[in-house]
């Protein structure tokens, strides 16, 4: 369990729930959906017990329907309430507690569109860069919709940290978007992505917080492998370190 280091409470009029909430997780390695509310609500204090249940196989759906309504993590389990998918899980946190979007108007509008955006898009990255924490690849060559999603992070990164002052992506304080651009941060390290010199200064930034070392830690104590995640890998290029367990 993780304990609250802000003493951060319900804000809307639920502070008498006891019960304290259940996150499910997959492989650290692996699931940068799941990684996103973990490290929101680590960076943020809120309290939550840890719970991962590994990709066993290509196909885990109807091992994660006993906990998932869609059969995919990562979910929030509060008391009776059963809340999923990242953003859904977001959402729900920010109606809940501080911090979850910047309390400045123009950055919190920012913040929510960019991290829409990265819900929604970039397919390429997300098909042509799988998540693997604990390798590092030089990558095949990139394609035209690669090309275009990355210079789109550059840009975007470059301006949320221009308007709002960074370090953080919407101003002083680590908020939402930057939980859903964390997964990124690990992909740019892996493919060596060129992100401009702020973007990459913001992916040094948010690898140093101690929620993703921590995560990052796990990751590589893992010897969990899924025979669909590593063809992925194997497709990316060719893998030239890899300091994953086992």
């Amino acid at each position: 369990m993780v304990t609250s280091a802000t003493g951060l409470l319900y804000v809307d009029g639920s502070e008498g729930r006891s019960m304290t909430p259940t996150l499910i997780t997959a492989n650290r390695n692996y699931s940068s959906w799941s990684l996103r509310p973990w490290v929101l609500m680590k960076a943020l204090g809120i309290a939550f017990e840890d719970r991962i249940e590994p990709f066993g196989e290509a196909e885990n759906y109807v091992a994660f329907r006993a906990f998932s309504p869609t059969g995919q993590v990562p979910v929030l389990i509060d008391g009776d309430r059963t809340i999923w998918d990242s953003l859904g899980i977001t959402l729900y946190l920010a109606e809940r507690y501080d911090g979850v979007w910047p309390k400045d108007e123009a950055a919190r509008a920012w913040a929510m569109s960019a991290t829409a955006e990265m819900h929604g898009g970039f397919a390429a990255l997300r098909n042509d860069c799988t998540m693997n924490i604990g390798v590092r690849v030089n990558p095949r060559p990139a394609s035209p919709a690669l090309d275009r999603n990355i210079a789109r992070l550059a840009e975007l990164w470059a301006e949320g940290i221009e308007r709002f002052g960074g370090p953080w992506l919407a101003g002083a304080d680590f908020s939402a978007v930057d939980a859903f651009y964390a997964p990124v941060a690990f992909r740019v390290r892996s493919y060596g992505l060129d992100v401009g010199s702020a973007g990459a200064a913001w992916v040094a930034h948010i690898l140093d917080h101690p929620a993703m070392r921590d995560w990052e830690a796990t990751a590589l104590t893992e010897t969990w492998r899924e025979a669909s995640h590593e063809a992925e890998l194997a497709a990316a290029g060719t893998i030239t370190a890899d300091y994953r367990a086992g």
